[in-house]
């Protein structure tokens, strides 16, 4: 296991690292292969307990996430607080500042261009101003947000962020999880998505919310932050969407042994979506 969490802002940077934690892997051969799987990913990676970040930025930095890469979206997110945070110029240094606030007030055009880089950035600067607006009239601003995305049921929060628009169940899952430190949730992205239909511990024509219930369903609560966080990298580095670590070499996979490879077909080097091989 790594000493210290990736540079990739896969768990929401370094204000979102987590802390470190152990969990015993399970030795019973007949656990669910999906906990299997999480544990050896727990093995490779790292294991971490996740929460503690601030609930409205952690729904911004989501947002600006949303069909982009990291690599695209640290930059918007790093502009973003530069201007409208506590720490920007207008704030200055005011501990008291609210993000909500300042992004209810914000000109779109000018959010926008702040936001450039992480693409989609007229949608997304729309969906941020409309957000932190609901946010600031429901919960009088990023700190009650906060308080409500750490305290209330989990479910409760869950429905309350769905009903905005512009949050999908990855971006309310990311929020309970990263800022509300809830164990059993495990955020599906398409990383996500695509290993578990291809490993085989979700069905092949799983929807992104069927993929979720049958992670949450068979894996320990506990194991569900490290696991969804272990299991992007893994698909970054190995499980590539179309050019798998097994199709050239089933033994360049570290988890060849346990994967069913639905829809990967080395002997005629093809690739297809899971679904695609329901009959």
């Amino acid at each position: 296991m790594s000493d210290d969490e990736p540079t990739r802002n896969i768990s929401g940077g370094d204000a979102g690292g987590g802390a470190s934690a152990v969990f015993d892997a399970s030795d019973d051969p007949d656990a669910p292969l999906v906990e299997r799987v999480v544990d050896r990913l727990g093995e490779r990676y790292w294991q971490k307990t996740y929460g503690g970040q601030d609930a409205f930025e952690c729904l911004v930095r989501t947002v600006l996430s949303q069909n982009t890469s990291d690599t695209a979206s640290q930059p918007a997110h790093d502009a973003l607080l530069a201007r409208y945070g506590p720490e920007s110029a207008d704030n200055d240094a005011d501990d008291d500042a609210d993000l909500a606030a300042a992004l209810a007030d914000a000109h779109q055009p000018d959010l926008a261009e702040t936001i450039s880089s992480a693409g989609l950035y007229n949608q997304k600067s729309e969906t941020l101003i409309r957000l932190a607006e609901r946010v600031c009239e429901e919960y009088g601003g990023a700190a009650g947000f906060d308080e409500f995305v750490k305290r209330e049921d989990p479910d409760a929060v869950r429905d309350a962020l769905l009903d905005m628009k512009g949050v999908g169940p990855k971006t309310a899952d990311c929020v309970l999880l990263f800022a509300g430190g809830r164990d059993g949730v495990f955020p599906v992205d398409t990383h996500v998505h695509r290993i578990a239909r291809r490993m085989g511990f979700a069905p092949p024509d799983a929807d992104h919310e069927g993929v979720r219930e049958a992670i949450e369903r068979e894996l320990p609560a506990e194991k569900c932050g490290f696991g969804h966080t272990a299991m992007i990298q893994f698909g970054r580095d190995f499980c590539s969407a179309r050019k798998p670590a097994c199709l050239d070499d089933p033994e360049a996979c570290p988890m060849a042994d346990c994967c069913e490879q639905v829809g990967v077909y080395p002997d005629s080097d093809e690739v297809v979506d899971p679904a695609d091989t329901v009959e």
